[in-house]
């Protein structure tokens, strides 16, 4: 048996959730940190949210890649779903463009392996996540992480 853990790249779109996931996955996996989300806004909250990924990150031990801040991109997909209620068609959406921007950033920087934190959160469908990964994962040919991190009070954990 190896004892080399996988390389696996995990999207984050917010610090707290992030730390549960890191706990849980830290023994098995050599986790990187992805931040990624063109869906905050303004600018300035942003910013404060990658300082606060990357501040996780050195106390954690765990390193973070930040992705670009795409909202020109964000804005252009959703158009025409900007009065999709919560859950929708628009959450879809950005469930999507994570998960690529995420699988790509994976694949070329030879990850084996990629996840997400965004089921730790009770208002995200885990299930629609976790299919949208394994079919963008196959897309890009690396494997997709499935998991429900809200279980076993994932988001409680978070908070």
């Amino acid at each position: 048996m190896s004892d080399v853990k996988k390389k696996i790249l995990i999207h984050a779109c917010c610090a707290p959730d992030a730390t549960v996931v890191i706990e849980r996955l830290s023994k098995d996996y050599d986790i990187t940190i992805y931040f990624y989300d063109p869906n905050i806004h303004p600018k300035s909250e942003y910013d404060l949210r990658e300082q606060e990924m990357v501040r996780v990150g050195k106390n954690m031990n765990v390193p973070v890649m930040c992705g670009e801040y795409d909202d020109e991109r964000w804005f252009f997909l959703v158009r025409g779903l900007e009065q999709e209620p919560e859950k929708g068609k628009r959450c879809d959406v950005c469930f999507e463009m994570r998960l690529r921007s995420t699988a790509r950033m994976a694949r070329l920087n030879g990850f084996d392996m990629f996840g997400t934190v965004l089921t730790v959160s009770p208002h995200k469908n885990a299930s629609l996540i976790n299919e949208l990964g394994k079919k963008i994962g196959d897309e890009y040919g690396v494997d997709f992480l499935e998991a429900d991190f809200k279980k076993q009070d994932g988001f409680k954990r978070s908070l």
